[in-house]
């Protein structure tokens, strides 16, 4: 449950202001303020509450230390972080990693990969669908009568489904955490990711160990996940029809398939104005007008970023800056990637979507526009990630070569500099590194959810997160159950 104030007349007719202050079940501090007429958002703000300071803490250190202090970032996903620093020490150092390394480093962000996505499905996001037992960790929560009512039918094969699934997805998870500990040492704040490649050398015990989890996964990803979110997906077709925003996103490619960084699992690629175009890392700004951040540090590439926090200062109302990419507004998550990609839909989509939705759709984009930006198309789209992943560990698991090295020695240079860019599950990311005398001089860090969740830019306009929730129905002002369903849906 979010805390929940309001005040105005009810929904029904007049205009009534709602703060959900905080919104839990994610990572961080987050507050939404919405203002309801008629029934729906006409207007949204996000303020991200929590001041980290990480490019303070990491100025003037050995280089090398910022993939174990960006892991302590984010509770969720320091994976993904740790992977995104050592790609930019690489950079800098010059390093060049080996075919091993390379995949050993897939199989540890992929393992994580799964494991967030079942983390955001069963225990972060599905409670706001389904109806478990009055009893922790189902209670507290909203009032879903206005919503469930007219499901209630529909719904009980949804909810004992759910229930089970959501004991049985904490086990797997925790085989999904073995997995990566098998390369990283141990999760969370896996050790084993360092600049030049990883520190375990594969043996043909741990690719075993890892092949025998990896089924367990598998196999619950298929037969429990995905025939789940879309059932539940059939019981609200009308979330396929909400939270579009501003149908932009940006996705940086992730999982490489060569050691040149050329090809990648799921692409690079931009998408806005219904247009594809090619990513170009010299049109990322931040903006920080209605950020608690010094005015002077607004509009600049992040390679020329600053960190300097004003939290007095007037008409700003968040921590979180602006990114940008020319000027647009884009989200990030398994959403964009898969926009991008434009991959096949999985057999078990295919059929459920044919047999539910009497959709004919055989990859991604065939979704639609409409709903695949939606509130519900973010959830099949994070569903069908974890499917497409699947093919890829497999195929890593037989490429990866027993007892070859994973590592490639290197020197710390005087003067260097490198952008790590990669992504985390819920979306891109990039750590940018500035060294100088041999020590880290600016460190800059644009992460997901700054992509998704910021406020708005020098322009004015909102970011993804607050777009998308303007048109969420509000039907009762005491129970906004909608909008804490579009913040989740991004995994923020």
């Amino acid at each position: 449950m979010s805390g929940c104030k309001r005040n105005g007349a009810a929904a029904s007719g007049k205009t009534a202001h709602i703060a959900i202050d905080p919104v839990t079940r994610i990572e961080g501090h987050l507050k939404a303020d919405v203002t309801v007429e008629n029934g729906k958002v006409v207007d949204a703000k996000l303020s991200g509450g929590m001041y980290r300071g990480f490019e303070q803490i990491l100025r003037g250190r050995d280089p090398r230390d910022s993939s174990q202090i960006v892991q302590r970032i984010c509770g969720v996903c320091p994976t993904a972080h740790a992977t995104a620093s050592i790609m930019a020490q690489d950079a800098a150092f010059g390093v060049k990693v080996t075919n091993n390394a390379r995949i050993t480093r897939n199989l540890i962000l992929g393992a994580n990969y799964l494991q967030s996505h079942l983390l955001h499905f069963y225990h972060l996001a599905a409670q706001d669908f389904v109806q478990g037992p009055d009893s922790a960790p189902f209670v507290p929560r909203y009032q879903k009568s206005d919503l469930l009512e007219d499901r209630s039918k529909d719904l009980k094969a949804v909810n004992a489904a759910a229930v089970d699934q959501y004991i049985e997805a904490l086990d797997v998870r925790a085989v999904c955490h073995e997995m990566v500990a098998i390369w990283g040492g141990k999760m969370p704040h896996v050790q084993g990711l360092v600049a030049g490649g990883t520190t375990e050398m594969p043996t043909k015990d741990r690719i075993l160990e890892y092949a025998v989890r990896f089924k367990k996964v598998r196999d619950f990803v298929n037969n429990k996940y995905l025939p789940t979110v879309y059932t539940v997906g059939s019981v609200y077709p009308d979330m396929f029809k909400v939270g579009q925003g501003h149908k932009a996103c940006i996705a940086y490619g992730v999982f490489p398939l060569d050691n040149a960084y050329s090809k990648f699992m799921m692409k690079s690629g931009v998408y806005f104005d219904g247009k594809d175009h090619k990513f170009d890392p010299s049109k990322i700004h931040e903006d920080v007008k209605y950020s608690w951040f010094e005015d002077s540090t607004t509009g600049l590439h992040y390679s020329e970023g600053k960190t300097i926090p004003a939290p007095e200062k007037e008409g700003a109302y968040s921590f979180v800056k602006a990114p940008r990419y020319n000027g647009v507004a884009c989200e990030v998550g398994p959403l964009a990637r898969m926009w991008v990609e434009n991959p096949p839909l999985s057999p078990v989509g295919q059929k459920m979507l044919k047999e539910k939705f009497g959709m004919d759709a055989k990859r991604f984009r065939d979704l639609g526009e409409d709903a695949a930006f939606s509130l519900m198309g973010r959830h099949v789209a994070r569903a069908e990630e974890s499917w497409y992943i699947l093919d890829f560990i497999d195929a890593w698991l037989k490429e990866v070569k027993p007892d070859e090295e994973t590592f490639t020695a290197y020197e710390i240079p005087e003067s260097a500099e490198g952008t790590g860019f990669t992504e985390a599950p819920r979306g891109a990311l990039l750590h940018y590194l500035d060294v100088k005398d041999s020590k880290i001089n600016n460190y800059q860090i644009v992460s997901a959810t700054l992509w998704n969740c910021n406020p708005r830019d020098d322009k004015g306009v909102r970011g993804p997160v607050e777009e998308a929730l303007i048109g969420i129905p509000v039907p009762d002002i005491d129970n906004p159950v909608n909008v804490a369903r579009l913040i989740r849906a991004f995994d923020p």
